[in-house]
């Protein structure tokens, strides 16, 4: 059996303690009765870069976290024109949990994957994202078995802290608009060795910005799914 990626929203999920505090203090400072949204963006600040972990650091360097444009962007799909927050969060759910290493470089998975973020950065959580990409090696090894998982999106939808939050102060979302979604779907992984594969249940939490008149764009990856 080859050395399989379970999901790509699976892979080396964490957030640096600077990047957490700005979040909080831009996007989750307003809703003060969001706890359990709060609790995931607790302890960070605007530079991430000098408190990686070692998971971090194994999965992404700085040079690529920022693949040149040149790369192209391979079976990864372009972002979608949507403006409403769950149906933009279920499209970008559907593209973290697909991929394929037969026509697809790692630079192109990257670059493909940059391609969703917002294009502000202080509300731009680009580690968390970037580092659900697996290694160089990993990926190599992923490819020599022509492994590729697509994926379908069953459901989508504000967790309860989050609705009830924005419920006791409409206007705080329009600091950054940035709001939280979890989506649930399945995940089908295939490779070529003994002809092999199989499907998983897969959940996660995004964060997206969604500006009044403005396409959504993903602004983070919570460390871990709130229903």
């Amino acid at each position: 059996m080859p050395n399989r990626l379970p999901s790509l929203s699976g892979y080396g999920v964490t957030w640096s303690a600077n990047k957490r505090v700005a979040i909080v203090a831009l996007v989750i400072t307003a809703l003060l009765a969001l706890a359990a949204t709060a609790a995931w963006f607790t302890g960070r600040g605007e530079h991430h870069d000098n408190s990686n972990t070692p998971s971090q650091a194994s999965s992404s360097s700085p040079t690529e976290a920022a693949p040149k444009p040149s790369a192209g962007s391979g079976s990864v799909p372009k972002p979608p024109q949507i403006a409403e927050p769950v149906a933009f969060a279920k499209a970008a759910a559907a593209m973290l949990w697909s991929y394929d290493t037969r026509d697809t470089s790692r630079d192109q998975q990257l670059a493909g994957m940059r391609a969703w973020m917002t294009k502000e950065t202080k509300y731009n959580d680009w580690a968390s994202v970037s580092g659900q990409v697996p290694d160089p090696l990993l990926w190599s090894r992923m490819a020599d078995q022509d492994q590729h998982a697509s994926a379908t999106v069953t459901e989508g939808h504000y967790p309860g802290a989050f609705k009830q939050a924005l419920a006791e102060d409409p206007s705080a979302i329009t600091e950054a608009y940035i709001y939280v979604v979890t989506v649930n779907g399945k995940q089908q992984i295939e490779w070529k060795k003994g002809g092999g594969g199989g499907a998983e249940d897969r959940a996660v939490t995004l964060a997206v910005q969604c500006r009044p008149n403005h396409d959504c764009a993903l602004a983070a990856i919570a460390p871990s799914v709130t229903q």
